[in-house]
């Protein structure tokens, strides 16, 4: 485990860091030099990929104000936060919608998005060098049937991410937004209750992106000169050409 209060290395913060995009930017920005500090409510699979990489590994649901108190009295300092934590959940149409859905959707994507950038920016400021990276979707730029819950969450991070820009110029602190299509992780098994067979159908016949190529360009932009801001990278596999047109071979 890392002593992240001994060391002059960078360190990254990382929320919904158990799986996906979450697991895959931990290891590209341990593999870019940081120091690292993972969050995720899925302990025990968060030390399984984070003691390897010398991570400092706690328990977080960002859901619960709680948690993201107690998980960010615990990081004295820090350089980067990835926003990474979020989900959807149901493809239903608006009139079937279900409360449930968006209120998780929304305390998970917004919410503890808030939760957990507001519990750190001081420590951001005080690095001289911070980096705030929130994971959006190209959902939060085209609406599309059945996704009015998620496409709402996901709006409301490329508004937010915009507000922070504008609060935060003058202050030592980037702000990107990285958007990304089609990518096979649990998201889809998440999104359709465990449904295997259903989420397996998102990505046939086409060639989808991976956790690490969206970590891949996370890690990209956290690396550049610190007078360089990336505000937003949209990322889509080569088969895709938006939120609802894509080319399969089936």
């Amino acid at each position: 485990m890392t002593e992240i209060g001994k060391t002059e290395r960078k360190l990254a913060v990382v929320t919904g860091a158990s799986s996906g995009i979450g697991a895959a930017t931990a290891v590209a920005l341990h593999e870019a030099g940081f120091d690292l500090v993972l969050g995720a409510r899925r302990l025990e699979k968060l030390q399984s990929l984070g003691d390897p990489l010398g991570a400092l590994c706690l328990e977080l649901d960002v859901t619960d104000a709680a948690s993201v108190e107690a998980f960010c009295s615990n990081i004295p300092r820090a350089n980067v936060l990835v926003n990474n934590a979020g989900g959807a959940l149901g493809l239903d149409k608006f009139a079937d919608s279900k409360d449930a859905d968006w209120e998780h959707m929304y305390d998970t994507n917004v919410l503890g998005l808030m939760r957990v950038t507001r519990g750190l920016l001081p420590v951001l400021e005080a690095s001289g060098a911070g980096h705030i990276v929130n994971i959006g979707s190209i959902a939060g730029r085209e609406a599309y049937p059945g996704g009015a819950g998620y496409n709402a969450v996901k709006f409301a991070v490329v508004a937010i991410t915009r507000v922070l820009r504008l609060e935060l110029v003058g202050k030592p602190i980037r702000i990107t937004e990285v958007a990304p299509g089609m990518v096979e992780t649990e998201f889809s098994l998440v999104r359709f209750s465990g449904d295997a067979e259903r989420a397996a159908k998102v990505y046939a016949g086409l060639t989808p992106l991976s956790a690490e190529d969206v970590a891949d360009a996370i890690q990209w932009a956290v690396t550049r000169k610190p007078h360089v801001n990336i505000d937003e990278i949209v990322i889509k596999p080569i088969a895709q050409a938006s939120a609802t047109v894509a080319a399969r071979t089936i």
